[in-house]
């Protein structure tokens, strides 16, 4: 998917409508303040952040001869986040392994984490 600009709107703009309220405080999105953080073909990776509650969703919206379709993510990730976390390698195995060691040795994870920073 290439890169888009930080505030547009994709010509169809159904896949904004399925997209309208947000899940927690049920605020109406404002249809401009959706961000279009990638698009490919007919795809758009979308984040939308509720000004009420501060969440946000992060969906993937396709269009087809089919219609429109959406899935989204509650989040608190800003978009500039979720397009780094999109593009920084998979947890493997052995985080996983790793991470369980740690917190099963009571290791100080604040400590941790910002050493390791």
């Amino acid at each position: 998917m290439k890169s888009a600009q930080p505030n547009p709107m994709f010509s169809n703009n159904e896949g904004i409508r399925l997209i309208s309220y947000c899940p927690l405080c049920n605020t109406q999105y404002n249809p401009l303040s959706a961000k279009v953080l990638e698009e490919k073909d007919d795809a758009h990776l979308v984040h939308i952040n509720c000004k009420k509650c501060n969440s946000s969703i992060v969906a993937l919206i396709l269009s087809s001869a089919l219609g429109v379709s959406s899935v989204g993510l509650l989040t608190d990730l800003s978009g500039e986040d979720a397009l780094r976390f999109k593009k920084s390698s998979r947890v493997n195995d052995d985080d996983v392994i790793n991470l369980y060691s740690l917190l099963h040795l009571n290791v100080d994870m604040v400590k941790y984490l910002s050493s390791s920073i």
